[in-house]
């Protein structure tokens, strides 16, 4: 048995989170999940969006599956996200960006992994006013992060068998702070000389992978523009919905779907479970279930290809609980 802290999250976080939980037992794999919370639903229960008991159980367990969490635009307290990344060091945020058959979009066969540092950049959050009328953001770029997260993107492409790996980055403009992140790349980048290595301007790989998203494999970037990519490229595959991502660093990894609390939905039983089953697959994949990980992976893959028991994004009818059920139904060794 394996115990790992459990985070429902705000919205309909709870609702998917469910959904992901039940999959795994179908699976077979039985996790002992400690409950904990972050966000809103904490702020209402400890007056704190990030308790120190949460942090704790993520210490001890060193893996947590967690659902989206609520931040306001422009006040309100500081992104429990980010300062969950930040306290247990979790350096990289990956996501798998990957086709799914059956799922609405105007592309086929994309299958990318982005790599986005997860813990300086803007995201720091470092600020002030200046003034009344004026006010300043503070880029803190160092060379232990770009050379951690580039280490971590090309020991993945040799581990997984992929070909290339890109770094995306505005030095042409930012000379010094995104200098340092594609210098340090570049120096990480000689150490696998088997790996195909490419460097483009942020702006040019957006457009590029608008164009032509079958052109990258493994992607690593700076915190901002890796935020935004994973955004974006989750758009060439169906949408948030369908796209899983894990926050990991040394000590712990948190796994988490790409997309929102979706507030003006919750609690309707109509939210997509896939990205956060997805996410229970990555888990798996960590821990070393590869079987049971496959066999939720192929089983979400049939069901939303077959599209009969799928929710309203997905272009169907069906619940959150229904489409849970088509896939703990469809589990299976193929």
């Amino acid at each position: 048995m394996y115990k790992a802290t459990l985070i429902p999250g705000d919205g309909i976080g709870p609702e998917v989170i469910s959904a992901a939980t039940s999959v795994i037992e179908a699976a077979g794999v039985d996790i002992k999940w400690d409950e904990k919370q972050v966000g809103q639903a904490a702020m209402a229960k400890y007056n704190n969006p990030l308790p120190e008991d949460t942090i704790n159980s993520i210490e001890i367990n060193r893996i947590a599956l967690k659902g989206p969490t609520t931040t306001e635009i422009g006040k309100g307290f500081r992104s429990a996200n980010i300062s969950l990344r930040q306290r247990l060091n979790l350096y990289a945020n990956i996501r798998p960006i990957k086709t799914i058959e059956g799922a609405k979009t105007k592309y086929k066969g994309v299958d990318l992994v982005i790599f986005r540092e997860n813990t300086e950049d803007l995201y720091m959050g470092i600020e002030h006013m200046i003034g009344k009328d004026a006010a300043e953001s503070i880029k803190i770029i160092t060379r232990e992060a770009s050379e951690r997260i580039a280490s971590m993107a090309f020991s993945y492409a040799v581990k997984e068998k992929r070909k290339k790996v890109t770094c995306a980055h505005k030095a042409n403009i930012m000379k010094l702070s995104d200098g340092l992140f594609l210098s340090s790349v570049r120096s990480v980048a000689g150490k696998f000389p088997d790996i195909q290595y490419e460097e483009v301007i942020a702006d040019g790989l957006f457009m590029n992978m608008v164009m032509n998203p079958q052109d990258y494999d493994v992607l690593v970037l700076p915190n901002l523009y890796g935020d935004l990519l994973s955004e974006m490229s989750a758009g060439l595959v169906g949408g948030l919905g369908v796209v899983p991502g894990v926050n990991i660093g040394v000590e712990a990894a948190v796994f988490e779907p790409t997309h929102g609390t979706a507030l003006d939905i919750a609690g309707q039983g109509i939210a997509n479970p896939t990205a956060a089953i997805l996410c229970g697959v990555m888990l798996l994949r960590h821990l070393g279930e590869k079987a049971a990980a496959e066999r939720i992976y192929n089983s979400v893959s049939r069901v939303i290809k077959d599209g009969k028991h799928v929710t309203r994004d997905l272009g169907g009818t069906v619940s959150t609980l229904d489409m849970t059920k088509a896939i703990i139904d469809n589990l299976s060794d193929r």
